[in-house]
């Protein structure tokens, strides 16, 4: 065989060498029992067709490749953001580790939260023994200040009581009566990520100031980010502009440090995230503002109920977007938007005109959490472009009639589509039948991109194939500009790659654009 000890192939390169393709190739003919090529072919390019399409976007029962993930994983990224906090999730173990899993390959990062480790005794009696255990285990060996409790959809089917099992684990001595156990119910059969996100956050906060008194602390506000695979880049942006500015502020749930430590020697179990004691004090902020409102809504209502003035955002990124947010900011808080960040504003907008001519008509897919399909189309008319497909799977109907109400602001918008509830099969259809010049969206996307030559852009959660994207911002002035140069840039790879034949398809040699 060609793997040897003296020279070890990746798998890439591995599978490409004879012995192997004649392996594979012996193993289609022999065991799969394949259709005649023709057969395949054709069928292929019947997916390919509008008769195609009609058929698959009236699809209700089945779902390919949706462009989401599940209540917990939201819920287990909302407990990172929090100081000394161990994310417990009742359930099984593999459940776990997929949520792990996820946010390890996205981060680059290690990714920590405990299971209940349910099994199939557990599923019949319930999981309180599972509970007791778990939490005195979690509590001895890992030292947090906070464990944030979620569910997986066994201990939901079953019908286990998280605020009853958590007090007869405190009876039984499992944490000590003090010690903070917030919980949220995070079913993985509805909603999706930024649900569970939603729930946790919400948790967290009625655990610190349920039966509290508010003491109003004028023009200070609270900054709750959402689910967000660039946290890392976006919380410190978000942070600098807020300082510039000379803002009071909390920032709840901080996962900027925990998803971003260095390489020093020591290992972090925990880094960063937002003190307990800031949670406590944030009761009395004059204002919560959500940077992504569909990550925040059940939150948002509770802080409502607590006296609050409250807004949310869809991600805060382009022109207009940050505009109103600092805009808000600066009349919650009494503090002037300073020159400096003025000139940002300029710059991004300066950068936009130099590039117009490039960004001029292009046609666009945009794929993700129903607050970043919004900015980006929003972001995206603003350069002059057409989103042509906005599909968000854990999109609602609400979601639906607030896209359609912003593409109709624009003559760039005349002509997009909106697509709720939508998988990236169904993507598939609306990219072979009315193709578009890139699609933005998350690495599952590489798929469609080698499927229907659409260019890929990667600037949602999650990003596997690529490293380090999350460690830039997207939102604010700077984010801007980074997704406009991203977007440029893949723009002039795909015309590189056009007109890469000398004399053939290279005639003008255009070394400057």
């Amino acid at each position: 065989m060609p793997q040897s000890a003296e020279k070890v192939l990746d798998h890439a390169p591995l599978f490409r060498e004879a012995e192997y393709r004649q392996m594979l190739a012996a193993k289609k003919l022999n065991f799969e029992c394949p259709h005649p090529d023709q057969i395949v072919t054709d069928q292929g390019e019947f997916t390919k067709s509008w008769e195609y399409r009609d058929k698959n976007l009236a699809r209700e029962a089945l779902v390919v490749n949706p462009a989401k993930a599940c209540q917990p994983l939201g819920a287990v990224f909302a407990a990172a953001g929090f100081e000394r906090t161990m994310s417990f999730v009742h359930g099984s173990q593999g459940c776990v580790a997929y949520y792990r899993s996820h946010l390890s390959r996205h981060f680059k990062e290690p990714s920590s939260a405990v299971s209940s480790s349910m099994t199939e005794d557990a599923a019949v009696f319930g999981g309180l023994k599972n509970m007791i255990d778990g939490l005195a285990n979690t509590y001895k060996l890992y030292d947090p200040k906070m464990i944030a409790v979620s569910t997986t959809c066994m201990a939901e089917v079953i019908g286990d009581d998280l605020h009853s099992f958590i007090e007869n684990a405190r009876q039984e001595g499992s944490v000590p009566q003090d010690f903070e156990v917030p919980y949220a119910h995070t079913p993985a059969f509805v909603g999706s990520h930024v649900d569970g996100y939603d729930a946790m956050v919400k948790g967290i906060l009625e655990n610190f100031w349920k039966g509290k008194q508010r003491t109003v602390v004028a023009n200070t506000v609270n900054i709750i980010p959402g689910f967000d695979g660039f946290c890392v880049g976006n919380n410190r942006e978000l942070k600098r502009l807020l300082d510039l500015m000379g803002v009071t502020f909390t920032f709840i749930q901080d996962a900027s440090d925990q998803f971003d430590t260095p390489s020093d020697g020591e290992f972090r179990m925990y880094d960063g995230g937002t003190k307990i004691e800031d949670v406590q004090a944030a009761l009395n902020a004059q204002a919560t503002l959500s940077l992504q409102h569909y990550n925040t809504r059940k939150t948002l209502e509770y802080c409502q109920e607590v006296g609050q003035e409250t807004a949310s955002f869809h991600y805060p990124l382009g022109v207009e977007a940050t505009d109103e947010l600092l805009m808000r900011v600066s009349e919650i808080s009494g503090k002037e938007i300073p020159e400096a960040i003025t000139r940002e504003r300029g710059r991004l907008v300066d950068a936009m005109a130099d590039s117009q001519s490039w960004l001029h008509g292009k046609k666009y897919a945009i794929y993700g959490d129903p607050d970043f399909v919004h900015a980006m189309a929003r972001f995206v008319m603003e350069t002059g472009g057409e989103p042509t497909h906005c599909l968000a799977t854990n999109g609602t109907n609400a979601w639906e009639a607030e896209m359609k109400k912003l593409l109709a602001t624009s003559s760039f918008g005349k002509d997009a589509q909106v697509w709720a509830g939508k998988d990236l099969w169904a993507m598939r259809s609306l990219l072979f039948t009315e193709p578009v010049d890139l699609l933005i969206g998350n690495s599952y996307g590489k798929y469609l991109e080698r499927d229907t030559g659409t260019p890929l852009i990667r600037l949602m959660f999650p990003i596997f194939d690529r490293h380090h994207h999350h460690r830039f911002p997207l939102i604010g002035y700077q984010g801007g500009l980074r997704v406009l140069t991203t977007i440029l840039d893949k723009i002039f790879d795909k015309l590189d790659r056009d007109t890469i034949d000398t004399g053939v398809t290279d005639y003008s040699f255009d070394l400057t654009r």
